[in-house]
Formats: C-alpha cells, structure tokens, sequence
C-alpha cells in the first residue's frame, strides 16, 4: 500500500507540473501576445445545454413498492446488515494497522488517524440508523411509509439549470483589461508550480 500512496504523490505531482506548464504558456501568451490569447480564449469558450444533461434529477425514482412489498425481507436484511457491520466497527476494525497499511508507519499518521475515525463514526451512526429503519420496518412498516411520505420533499432544480445556462464575460474582461498584471501574476505561481513539482519529482 505503501508502493500504492507513493504512486500516487508522483500522479499529483505530474498533473500539478502539466498545470503549471500550462499556465505558464497562458501568461506567456497574455503578456506578449494579448490578442492570440483572446483567440484562444474565444475558441474555447463552448456552450453546453445542461438541461438536458440534468433531467435526470427531475424524475422521480419508486423504491416503496419494492420496499414496503417486501418489508420483512428488507427489514430482516437492513437489520442483519447493520449488526454485521456494528459488530465491525466496534470490535474489529483497526484505525492504527489501517493507517499503517495506507499511510505508512511514519508519514502522516495522525492525519490518517483523523480520517479513519470519522469515517468510523460515519459508519457507526449509518449502522444504528440502518438499525432503526429496518426494526421499524419489521415492526410497523404503515407507521415506517407515515414518516417516509412526511419526509419525501421535492427540489425544484430549474432555478439551478438556468444559473448554468447564463453566459458572463466578465471573468474574461478582467483578464485582458490588465493583461501584464495578470501575466506576471500567472507567471509567477506556474513557475511556483513547476518548481515544486519538479523538486518533489526528483527528491
């Protein structure tokens, strides 16, 4: 895992070094040739219809036939399930060997330490109320449909899709009002990026 966590830094590492490039030729461009930049800039600029994209997230999916049809299989399932993975969290994971193994023995410990008790938790309290919902289930599955349709809300996401189809400019007119600025600016933090990158790569 070790070898895994390793491949990783270096993927950061090349992709952080190709950013930097890029930016880099971007403020090159800005500072000597403004106008090229534009071009480029206009070629790039697409406009994606995103409504039909996000129709999906207006449909409405039925999972209460399958559910409430079926509630002492579902109920006895989510109940298994949860104890299972009660048992799990409680008695058998291993936030140390499980830092050890995708952090290594030394190298950012506590943080891994960190990460691995909130999922933990996470998991815990996904598994009591997993608990919950499947002895309710088994119990009462018309009380259990009572507190569902109470808290089943609609979201209307029109007013998104249309914030996404607004077109704006100004990002860009900002950028070449002051086209030295800017590319000195961005020349800097690539040349920041390049440095880091490479010194990280060659380590």
């Amino acid at each position: 895992m070790n070898i895994l966590w390793e491949i990783g830094l270096q993927a950061i590492e090349i992709m952080t070094l190709v950013v930097g490039m890029l930016g880099m030729a971007m403020s090159l461009l800005l500072l000597f040739a403004p106008s090229t930049a534009r071009n480029l800039s206009t070629f790039l600029n697409r406009s994606m219809d995103v409504d039909k994209k996000l129709l999906f997230l207006d449909k409405s999916i039925r999972t209460d036939e399958l559910i409430y049809g079926h509630p002492v299989i579902v109920g006895g399932g989510l109940v298994a399930a949860s104890l299972f993975a009660l048992i799990f969290f409680f008695f058998k994971v291993d936030i140390a060997e499980f830092t050890r193994i995708f952090f290594g023995p030394t190298n950012n410990s506590s943080l891994g330490e960190i990460i691995f008790q909130a999922v933990v938790w996470i998991g815990k309290v996904a598994c009591f109320l997993g608990l919950a919902f499947g002895l309710c289930l088994l119990a009462s599955p018309a009380t259990m449909r009572r507190i569902e349709r109470k808290l089943n809300t609609y979201m209307e996401t029109r007013s998104l899709v249309e914030r996404l189809d607004r077109s704006s400019h100004d990002i860009d007119a900002v950028f070449f009002r002051y086209p030295i600025f800017f590319g000195l600016l961005g020349g800097a933090i690539s040349c920041l990026l390049i440095i880091l990158s490479i010194l990280n790569l060659l380590r």
